[in-house]
């Protein structure tokens, strides 16, 4: 009925043919004219409200906007991935600030998700002492406060050892002045070795990421050698090479390595285990999802337990997991904002020193929301084309 309707134009009553104006009435919805008196009210409420803050801030002899950013910030930030010196603005100050929110978000996501997944597939096993701990640690992290366990850890790491006395592990050092860990580090003035060394590692994760979550062909060692084969061949006609930069006590501090801050490290171990708790759920519950006829044709082909999760359950449950990961990404994202609670230099931290030396509260609020609303979309549009790409891969199949 409704597509003969559609084939002689009458698409409804009122209306014998669709066109701009049904389209223009569609999308205002019932009752136009009472929508249209609520955002004029609205729109009257948030003028009134601006034009008395905006008032109050001249009388205050604060002249609003964002000619600020250009001034000089004359105060110093305990760590940045980018150069930074009082002397720079108050903008640089901010994009440093931004950089180490970006930083600690992105290394809270990767941490997370290989935690959070080993954990849920922990919860799967029979091992009754496995299944416990793992349940115990979800409920206890999931049913506290973040910014409790984040003064927690804090905590934690401001009382370890002095330098000279620090905790050796597995050629990591733990003191109170932070954690030290080995990191590569690239020898030789060439830059032709960084660019090989970065391409070949980026190349080597998309082709495993396309065999482990997507099914795709992976020739592990054919890649793997030419990887390494292009590496040294570059280096060696550049004079470059690989060096292991290892931690070394020496008197009263720690030299070499990568150094992570006691704020830093209780940051992000705070956020990875809030967040590995979440997740683990979600892998748990993805898993779970897939019918237990998946597991039993795949045991009757003679497939081991590890390649029937990766190569039969987990691109199935990747369809379930894949959203709420979305969401634990976000959280995770808006909770970093928590850094100012521990002293982390965060684009948070920064903006209220910003509006404590200028005055310029509201403009520094709207750089916070504007920042994280914009690290938010970005985290979204990924993983909504990952997703797409999986629903597409699973409809293929």
């Amino acid at each position: 009925m409704d597509e003969l309707r559609m084939r002689s134009g009458h698409v409804g009553p009122g209306f014998s043919k669709s066109g701009l104006l049904r389209r223009f009435h569609l999308w205002l919805g019932p009752a136009p004219a009472a929508q249209l008196a609520i955002l004029l009210a609205c729109g009257a409420l948030l003028w009134y409200f601006g034009i008395n803050i905006v008032a109050t801030m001249r009388r205050l002899g604060i002249e609003p906007g964002f000619a600020f950013l250009s001034q000089r910030a004359n105060f110093e930030i305990g760590e940045s991935l980018i150069a930074y010196s009082s002397s720079d603005s108050y903008g640089r100050a901010l994009l440093a600030g931004l950089v180490n929110t970006i930083y600690v978000a992105l290394a809270g996501c990767i941490l997370s998700t290989t935690l959070g997944s080993a954990l849920g597939i922990a919860q799967l096993s029979r091992n009754l002492v496995l299944t416990s701990a793992v349940r115990s640690y979800v409920e206890i992290f999931r049913n506290t406060p973040l910014l409790l366990q984040l003064f927690l850890w804090s905590a934690i790491f401001h009382t370890l050892p002095a330098a000279r006395n620090a905790t050796e592990i597995a050629g990591a050092f733990l003191s109170n002045r932070g954690v030290y860990i080995p990191r590569l580090v690239l020898t030789g003035s060439a830059p032709a070795g960084s660019l090989v060394l970065s391409l070949s590692c980026g190349l080597i994760i998309v082709i495993a990421l396309r065999r482990l979550l997507l099914g795709r062909p992976f020739y592990a060692t054919q890649i793997t050698l030419a990887a390494i084969i292009s590496m040294s061949a570059v280096f060696w006609l550049t004079g470059g090479g690989i060096d292991l930069d290892l931690p070394t006590k020496g008197g009263f501090n720690i030299s070499g390595g990568l150094s992570l801050s006691p704020e830093f490290a209780g940051l992000l171990v705070g956020l990875v285990f809030n967040s590995a708790a979440t997740i683990a759920e979600i892998v748990r519950g993805g898993i779970q999802s897939v019918q237990n006829g998946q597991w039993e044709a795949a045991r009757s082909l003679g497939l081991r337990p590890g390649h029937i999760m990766r190569l039969i359950v987990l691109p199935q449950a990747l369809r379930v997991i894949t959203p709420l990961m979305t969401s634990s990404y976000l959280d995770l994202t808006k909770n970093s904002s928590l850094a100012v609670a521990i002293g982390f230099p965060d684009l948070v931290n920064v903006a209220n020193t910003t509006a404590n030396t200028t005055g310029q509260t509201l403009e520094a609020i709207a750089i916070i929301a504007g920042a994280y609303l914009s690290l938010n979309l970005v985290v979204s549009l990924a993983m909504n084309f990952f997703n797409n790409r999986i629903v597409e891969t699973g409809s293929r199949r």
